[in-house]
C-alpha cells in the first residue's frame, strides 16, 4: 500500500495517510476539520528493476567501463587459449554413441523378443 501526502488549503496543514491504492482520497482535514484537502503529488520511490536485462550495475561510472574495457582483451585471450588445448575431435572408435540392431544411435522402445 503506498503512502499519499495530503495538504489542507484552508489551514496549509501537510499530512500522510498510508491507503490502499482503491481508497478514495481524504477530502477533510484532521487539523481544522474542513473539506478543504488536497491530495499532492509527489516524487515517489525510487525503482529498482530485477529480473534479466535489469541490473543495478547497468549504468556505472566512465571510469569503471574504461576498466572494464582494459580486463576484456585479457578475459578473451585466456578463453580461447583454453579452448584450443581441450580436443576438439577424436578419431577413438570408443567415443561413438552406441547404435542398435538398425543402426540408429537411439534405441527404440517396444516390445522384447
Amino acid at each position: 500500500m503506498p503512502t499519499y501526502e495530503y495538504q489542507c488549503q484552508a489551514c496549509g496543514k501537510r499530512f500522510e495517510r498510508f491507503q490502499p491504492i482503491t481508497a478514495a482520497p481524504i477530502r477533510r482535514c484532521p487539523a481544522c476539520g474542513r473539506n478543504k484537502v488536497r491530495r499532492l503529488i509527489g516524487p515517489g520511490a525510487g525503482v529498482l528493476f530485477k529480473g534479466s536485462g535489469f541490473y543495478q550495475t547497468d549504468y556505472r561510472s566512465d571510469a569503471y567501463r574504461k576498466a572494464a574495457e582494459k580486463d576484456k582483451p585479457a578475459d578473451a585471450a585466456a578463453s580461447s587459449s583454453t579452448a584450443a588445448s581441450s580436443p576438439t575431435g577424436s578419431s577413438d572408435a570408443s567415443s561413438e554413441s552406441p547404435k542398435g540392431k538398425d543402426g540408429s544411435s537411439t534405441p527404440r522402445k517396444g516390445k522384447k523378443k
